[in-house]
């Protein structure tokens, strides 16, 4: 068996410790393979929690995307520093390929340019350097776009819908569906705001609540709304006229299909729309369902995935540490803490009750401590991360509902004080990707540590090793009395 020191690991990650001691680890065994059969892995989220403790899944916090989404709009003060390519597959292979590195180079309207440079924009972001050529030309190029958060694809076909209108025309000629009335909402403020200068250009909200007398006529250029009142202002109420859109946004896509009734919803809206009608579908992810609506949606389009995080992986320095309870877990992180230095941490729970029991316990130790789980209103969770952020605490317990688009630099050790798993007790590959994600960025090495409290939970953690062997992932193993025991402060 191989072994290092805590030490050297460390000191390959600029984020984490700056004198530790020899703490001793040693390299997973290559024989130890996955531990149990498929039936070990029945509860797994459960078999983290104490006996006696409430298991039920009304404690779990469901992985709500539209909160999420909303969430990271909130809280994302400017585009996200991203360094990774643009893949790009065209519906005609033949046909040129153009990209801009100047906003200057769209010819765009001069009260639209002046628009984005009043949003802060000073040039175009990547996906924005190929979208918007795509999105931009004539005749209108449809469009299936991969972009997270923080990439500025809002702003992208919130510029193509404002260049697409004829303000002389008084009636809607752009329609953009979004899953919720927040998400809503937070794209109209992107329009109010490069349309600052464009005041021919006026926008509506077909939203429940937004209530207009019947027979009436928009005048308004661009409608947002969700999928049920669009609809019925489309077929029901005659509101608009879908034979004279231009342009059909469907924004947030794997939010929309993951909703009861919008993905039927969108489809009815999109079968009405003219054949002429530009299509533009954005979704943050690309599993099956959201790559066959996407398909259903949009005739002949021209796709564009923006590889994030794919190497993310090869950043993190990876460790699980064993232990027989909660309490051994919480005594593991204590000793991480009296070994290496820690400028934030953020650390994953899966339920709200040990996220809960955790932070009240790192509190008494006198840490610093922020809490974010799913019963919090957005605005709260927004206001959390903020002062997290800022560096006002310096550690950050929460749920699965911070897994996701949340980037602050100081992170230099994610701890998952519990495996995420999907609701059926199987390793969630792609929440461990995220959670882990949210250190390693911004081009440092970063730290991930992985609480083991049993052979089930070692399970997983094989089982999420061999789904990510691909990207050479390894995991360390640390004797939990060895935090102790060997650590020089």
């Amino acid at each position: 068996m191989a072994t290092d020191s805590w030490a050297q690991a460390v000191d390959e990650q600029e984020a984490a410790a700056e004198s530790i001691g020899n703490l001793q680890i040693k390299e997973k065994p290559e024989e130890n393979g996955t531990l149990s059969n498929a039936t070990d892995s029945g509860s797994a989220a459960a078999k983290s929690e104490p006996e006696g403790e409430n298991k039920t899944t009304e404690d779990d916090d469901k992985d709500d995307k539209a909160a999420q989404s909303l969430l990271n709009k909130l809280i994302r003060n400017n585009l996200v520093n991203n360094t990774n390519q643009v893949e790009v597959l065209q519906k005609d292979p033949n046909s040129p390929l153009y990209s801009v590195k100047s906003f200057e180079e769209l010819r765009l309207k001069p009260q639209l340019l002046q628009g984005v440079y009043g949003m802060g924009f000073n040039r175009p972001s990547k996906i924005q350097e190929t979208a918007l050529p795509m999105m931009l030309a004539g005749p209108p190029q449809n469009l299936i776009a991969q972009s997270q958060s923080g990439t500025g694809k809002t702003a992208a076909f919130v510029l193509a819908m404002l260049s697409h209108v004829d303000p002389d025309n008084k009636y809607p000629q752009c329609l953009c569906v979004s899953p919720t009335y927040e998400l809503a909402l937070q794209t109209g403020k992107v329009i109010e705001q490069m349309g600052k200068h464009y005041p021919e250009v006026k926008l509506v909200y077909a939203i429940r609540g937004n209530k207009l007398p019947r027979g009436m006529k928009l005048q308004e250029q661009i409608v947002i709304g969700t999928p049920g009142t669009m609809l019925d202002w489309c077929s029901k109420f005659k509101f608009i006229d879908p034979k004279k859109i231009k342009v059909f946004v469907l924004d947030e896509a794997d939010v929309m299909i993951a909703t009861q009734g919008h993905q039927d919803q969108s489809i009815r809206i999109q079968r009405m729309l003219p054949q002429t009608c530009q299509m533009l579908l954005f979704s943050a992810t690309f599993e099956e369902t959201v790559w066959n609506f996407a398909q259903r949606i949009v005739p002949s389009p021209n796709i564009i995935k923006l590889k994030r995080e794919e190497e993310t992986l090869d950043t993190i320095k990876q460790y699980y540490v064993l232990c027989n309870s909660r309490e051994e877990k919480f005594q593991a992180l204590c000793n991480v803490y009296g070994a290496i230095t820690i400028a934030q941490a953020m650390i994953f729970c899966h339920t709200r009750k040990t996220a809960g029991w955790l932070a009240g316990e790192l509190s008494r130790e006198g840490h610093q401590v922020a809490l974010l789980s799913g019963e919090m209103q957005v605005e709260q969770r927004a206001a959390v991360i903020d002062r997290f952020r800022d560096g006002k605490e310096k550690v950050l317990v929460t749920t699965n509902v911070c897994a996701r688009g949340i980037d602050v630099e100081q992170v230099s050790v994610v701890i998952n004080f519990d495996l995420p798993v999907d609701k059926d007790g199987n390793p969630d590959n792609e929440t461990y990707l995220h959670r882990i994600g949210r250190t390693g960025r911004f081009g440092k090495r970063g730290l991930a540590i992985n609480m083991v409290d049993g052979k089930m939970s070692m399970n997983i953690l094989n089982r999420i090793q061999e789904h990510f062997s691909k990207s050479q992932t390894r995991f360390m193993e640390t004797d939990k009395f060895e935090w102790h025991l060997n650590v020089t402060v």
